[in-house]
């Protein structure tokens, strides 16, 4: 049976890293790179990266993300960077921008290497490119021929950043090691199509171990703006060892919620980690695992601030059961029976939802 892992072709992390990218890319062999990043990102970041690129004799464009990763913006920013005639698209942002990049270096054939500049999820190292409508719900993912060329994560901007992005990276990771695990058991294929090797377990769970250990002292630091080594840990934990790990090890129910999360518009301006790290406590609910690692995990959303109730998610309590009724249909509506082992009725996941959410109240509580 043939089982298949994929990787970036170079991954770059630490303070300073955006003033090496023009040799990077040289070292590559790359001459003519089309950046894209949101107007934030061209005003605070490009600068200091555009200047790498020309002392290292490099011509670069830039263009500018408007802020949805739609079929159509790809389209429109693809045709714009046709006109460049780049050998390197360079996606310069967040998650977004990165995935919109991804679909523009798809479209026209060419290598791309993702730039960061937040750590809010995974997403940076894989091939996928998750495209919404213009309702900002889910529309569908696409793949590249191959993972990025390079990934290149600048700490020292990325500890700049609000912590809640930061949080939100932890939330995205901390289910890696149960998705993958459940993946695993119940048989399904990871994102190449195949089962997953032992190594993207390995990785999975090695994600999990970091953000437990170095996770909420990561947070407090980067509260400060203030980059040290347990900051390093966890960016790589989150980024690379996360990144690798979900797609070479699978996904399960803590993100096919989300698609059921998308559904509520109250939700809609949470987080896709934040989000995640909520699932992550009802695939545990489901799973019925131990006191003490459900215990475990609400220790770490809490210390991070990251979501454990419905009302955190801004779901309005008097719409709750509704809202449940909607998020479970969604989620469990066109997914194989699979899904997680063994499968779920809609019923069982709305009794695991609410019971997520009493859970996370009771967690919040003072002592």
């Amino acid at each position: 049976m043939l089982r298949t892992m994929g990787f970036p072709g170079q991954y770059v992390q630490g303070p300073g890293a955006l003033r090496n990218l023009g040799g990077l890319l040289g070292k590559m062999g790359f001459k003519r790179p089309v950046v894209l990043c949101d107007a934030i990102v061209a005003d605070k970041v490009w600068p200091s990266s555009e200047q790498g690129l020309k002392d290292a004799g490099m011509n670069s464009s830039m263009l500018l993300f408007p802020g949805e990763c739609t079929r159509a913006v790809v389209n429109a920013l693809a045709e714009q960077a046709r006109k460049h005639r780049p050998d390197v698209v360079i996606g310069l942002g967040g998650g977004k921008a990165v995935d919109t990049a991804k679909g523009v270096s798809l479209a026209l054939d060419v290598p791309i290497v993702v730039c960061p500049t937040i750590a809010s999820n995974d997403a940076p190292t894989s091939r996928l490119i998750v495209l919404y409508d213009d309702a900002h719900q889910l529309a569908g993912v696409d793949f590249l021929k191959s993972n990025p060329a390079a990934v290149v994560v600048d700490t020292s901007i990325v500890v700049q950043a609000p912590a809640r992005f930061f949080a939100a990276g932890i939330g995205d990771a901390i289910s890696k090691k149960f998705e993958a695990a459940q993946c695993h058991a119940s048989g399904r294929n990871n994102a190449f199509g195949t089962p997953p090797l032992a190594t993207a377990l390995l990785l999975a769970g090695a994600t999990y171990e970091t953000l437990i250990k170095d996770g909420a002292a990561a947070y407090r630091s980067v509260r400060k703006q203030v980059l040290n080594d347990v900051v390093e840990r966890v960016v790589e934990a989150t980024v690379l060892l996360s990144g690798v790990g979900f797609e070479s090890g699978g996904l399960s129910l803590a993100h096919a919620l989300t698609l059921g999360f998308s559904m509520v518009p109250s939700m809609a301006a949470t987080l896709h980690g934040e989000q995640v790290a909520f699932g992550a406590l009802v695939q545990l609910v489901v799973e019925e695992r131990p006191q003490a690692e459900i215990a475990e995990l609400l220790e770490l959303l809490c210390a991070v601030d990251l979501p454990v109730t419905f009302a955190q998610l801004g779901v309005d309590s008097t719409q709750t059961s509704q809202d449940v009724s909607r998020i479970a249909s969604a989620t469990l509506g066109g997914q194989t029976g699979n899904l997680i082992s063994p499968p779920l009725s809609q019923a069982q996941l709305e009794a695991a939802l609410l019971k997520a959410d009493a859970i996370g109240k009771a967690a919040l509580r003072p002592a």
